[in-house]
């Protein structure tokens, strides 16, 4: 790419460190004098590093009360606030999307990609889940929020025209991006630091799962069926909202740890005879995570954890899916697994969760990014 090329990179929010944050360090990495913008920018000093310490333009909302812990109750200005962030001057706009950043206003002769790790949720597909789990189903609140994702629909399908090109994170991200925009998008799988983990061949005698203790990961019915296998024993790292529930759940074969940090993660990781996954994820990062410690993963079969997992019955086989979201369903996979366990290669997995590198991911973007820009100033030529 010619050297003067000026870049902006766009994201919804930057509060922790975590798979869109992830993204856009790539972006920087391929533009080092690159310029973010955010609807806030809350970031630790010690998470910027990965931006070669860059801050954000940030919008309105930034200066708000409360903004900083409760920057998320402000989702109904969010759609004006990245309207209002000015990236006019650049010729390449970069999005990292999973709420209204691909939503940022761009002109003709800019090329806007959007890296999106889905359709904002809530307001699509997972309105009446999210509306139950929040306690907004019901009374005038549930009238007002319902409008309100009735509103962000409208502009979530009119801003997906600004897009010259969307990047999904899985085919499952690019199914939905089909469905809820009727565009195409091709797909880049995100990076996943496997070099962080390391192979471990012998592994002890008890089942891993580790998540943030909310709603939709559903780590209360993995803590239920095993509940139910007394004989099998389960460790559990994380914390959040539902840790009480969970708690309640738990039969004495079960060990709750809470929030540990990254090396006791990574020992259990390395160590457990199956990791098990229980959510619907756009792409789900840890499962990968635990194939690069050569650990089988037992999974439920949906979402983007189909393209992650090859099941037991295919070549270099590295888990087991589970069909439905209920106790009955990963009783009988965990059952399955331990029939099968000894023909899953924990070098197998690890193949495979190398797929999924970061310096792949560098690689794909790069290369992707180069040849849109070169089609797109042709393009420019052609028309003048």
């Amino acid at each position: 790419m010619s050297h003067g090329v000026s870049v902006g990179i766009v994201a919804d929010w930057l509060v922790t460190f975590a798979g869109a944050e992830k993204v856009i360090a790539e972006f920087i990495n391929i533009y080092p004098e690159s310029e973010i913008y955010s609807v806030v920018d809350f970031l630790s000093d010690d998470s910027r590093k990965s931006f070669n310490g860059k801050k954000s333009t940030t919008s309105f909302i930034q200066r708000l009360p409360f903004a900083k812990t409760k920057y998320q109750s402000y989702l109904p200005l969010m759609p004006l606030a990245i309207e209002q962030l000015d990236v006019i001057k650049h010729d390449i706009v970069l999005s990292s999307s999973h709420a209204v950043a691909k939503g940022v206003l761009t002109g003709p002769d800019q090329l806007h990609i959007s890296y999106v790790h889905s359709p904002i949720r809530y307001a699509w597909d997972f309105q009446h889940q999210y509306l139950r789990e929040s306690g907004l189903n019901k009374g005038l609140k549930g009238k007002l929020a319902r409008w309100f994702l009735h509103k962000i629909r409208m502009w979530d399908y009119r801003t997906a025209n600004g897009v010259d090109h969307f990047i999904a994170n899985s085919q499952f991200i690019a199914r939905r991006i089909k469905k809820v925009y009727g565009r195409d998008a091709d797909v880049i799988y995100p990076p996943v630091d496997v070099e962080r983990f390391t192979l471990q061949e012998e592994k002890e005698d008890f089942y891993f799962t580790a998540s943030r203790m909310v709603p939709y990961k559903r780590i209360d019915l993995i803590v239920e069926a095993f509940s139910q296998m007394p004989d099998k024993k389960l460790i559990v790292i994380g914390d959040g909202s539902d840790m009480a529930k969970i708690k309640a759940k738990a039969g004495s074969n079960i060990e709750i740890l809470g929030y540990q940090p990254d090396d006791v993660m990574q020992s259990h990781m390395q160590r457990a005879k199956a990791f098990v996954f229980a959510a619907e994820e756009d792409f789900g990062i840890t499962p990968v995570e635990a194939q690069a410690c050569g650990t089988p993963v037992i999974a439920f079969g949906k979402g983007g954890a189909l393209e992650t997992i090859r099941p037991y019955g295919e070549s270099h086989s590295t888990g087991i899916f589970f069909q439905e979201q209920s106790v009955a369903s990963l009783l009988e996979a965990v059952q399955q697994f331990e029939l099968v366990r000894e023909s899953i290669d924990p070098n197998d997995c690890r193949d495979n969760a190398l797929r999924f590198s970061a310096e792949r991911f560098h690689r794909e973007l790069d290369e992707y990014i180069k040849v849109k820009w070169n089609d797109f100033t042709e393009s420019k030529k052609i028309a003048y």
